[in-house]
Parts: C-alpha cells; sequence; structure tokens
C-alpha cells in the first residue's frame, strides 16, 4: 500500500510514530495521525487550526485522555477530574500497580488491550502463533515501508524516562485511517495518497480518540472536509 504514498503522506507516518515514542506511547494511534497532521505545516494543518485543532489542543487532548508513559490508553476516555471528586486518583492508581506488579506491568497490559496476547493455549496454539508471526511481520512492515529516519517531534508533553525503541504497532483504528486514505485518492482519481487524504481519513473514522477530539474543538467533518478539499483544489 505505502508505494502509492507520497512524500508528505510517508513523512506524516514517521511524525506519528515519533510523537507517539515522545509520549511514551508503545503504540502508533490515530490520535498521533492527527497530531502529526496538524503539527505537519501543510495545507491541511492550516485549515485544522482554523477550526481550533492546533498541535497544543491536540496533545493536551491525547495526554488527558490517554496519559503519558507506559500504560497510555489503557485509562483512555476516563474523565481524571471526575473521578478525583470521588477520591480516585488515576495517577496514584499508575503508580501503585507499577510498585506492586513492576514499570513493565502497564505496559504488557496496553500491548494485551491493544493487540491481544501473544500466545495462545489449547490444541489450535501452534496455527495461532503462526498468525500472529505473519501478522507482526506485517506490522514490521508497515513501519519500515514509509522511511526509516525518524523525523523530530517536539510538543509541549514528554514522558519521563526512556521511550519506547524499536518497532512499535500500529492500533487498528490507525489502520484504518491509512486505508481510508488510501480510499480518498481513488475516490478522488488522483494517483498518490498526500497528507490532504490522511486527514480527509482522519475526519471520516469513526474509532479511537480522533472523534472526540474533534467534537471537544467544535469541528464538524462535514465542514472540515469541504475546507480541506477546497484549500488543495486552490493550491493545484
Amino acid at each position: 500500500m505505502f508505494e502509492r504514498f507520497n512524500q508528505d503522506a510517508r513523512n506524516l507516518v514517521g511524525l506519528a510514530s515519533a510523537h507517539a515514542r515522545r509520549l511514551g506511547h508503545r503504540y502508533v494511534g490515530a490520535e498521533h495521525f492527527l497530531l502529526a497532521v496538524a503539527s505537519a505545516g501543510q495545507p491541511a494543518s492550516a485549515v485544522l487550526a482554523a477550526h481550533g485543532v492546533t498541535p497544543d489542543f491536540v496533545e493536551e487532548q491525547i495526554v488527558l485522555r490517554a496519559g503519558l508513559g507506559a500504560g497510555a490508553g489503557l485509562f483512555g476516555g476516563l474523565d481524571k477530574d471526575a473521578l478525583a471528586t470521588i477520591g480516585i486518583d488515576l495517577d496514584a492508581v499508575r503508580a501503585r500497580i507499577e510498585a506492586s506488579f513492576g514499570q513493565q506491568a502497564l505496559a504488557n497490559a496496553a500491548q494485551m488491550a491493544h493487540h491481544g496476547p501473544l500466545r495462545s493455549r489449547g490444541p489450535r496454539a501452534p496455527r495461532m502463533v503462526r498468525q500472529w508471526r505473519r501478522r507482526r511481520r506485517a506490522r514490521r512492515a508497515v513501519a519500515a515501508a514509509p522511511d526509516p529516519r525518524h523525523p523530530e517531534a517536539t510538543g509541549r508533553y514528554c514522558a519521563p524516562g526512556p521511550h519506547p525503541i524499536g518497532h512499535i504497532p500500529f492500533t487498528p483504528a490507525s489502520k484504518k485511517v491509512l486505508e481510508l486514505g488510501l480510499r480518498e485518492a481513488l475516490a478522488l482519481q488522483q494517483p498518490h495518497v498526500g497528507a490532504e487524504h490522511v486527514a480527509l481519513a482522519l475526519i471520516t473514522i469513526r474509532q479511537g480518540l480522533v472523534p472526540p477530539i474533534l467534537a471537544a474543538a467544535g469541528a464538524p467533518a462535514a465542514e472540515l472536509r469541504t475546507a480541506i478539499l477546497d484549500r488543495y483544489r486552490q493550491a493545484s
């Protein structure tokens, strides 16, 4: 699929991964693609910013909804302030889990939550393991295809401690963004997938954190789509 991506789109994939690493996340989600588009300096970035979807806003929403560091995403969607009013401190919960089960406990649980266990019990285990290995190779191919260099990703937040290294997997929602980006390019009869097609895919997707982030910005999907298409038509 990535042979259809132009350099701008490939850069977005690398930038999304770099943002995920900076935030200490052990996965690349659709929300990281939204942050990449918002901070890429592309015409689509300007359209998002004009509708309140700025890099600072997106990053703030990601940290609010998913947190920083190992285990990010496990508490996604929970309202920290609301829980605090009834005496539940999510940061204290994280610290207690790490103290009881080790610093890797949350990271391992996040991996299980996003991608399932690495092994399966029972008589079908060998076949399941082979399937998992094929999926793992496919994920690595996706990560390696755009550009082996990791672009610099800057922002307000940075997870403490060492950041994830090596391959970090794409979530189902982020894979859907790439698929929808290709569909957008085909529907518009354009030969390559560009940053604008990834942006259009992001405002279409119904999975992950992107829809609530756009809703929090008060950015209607239909209005964003029209503005993005108009901006690129003017530039062509």
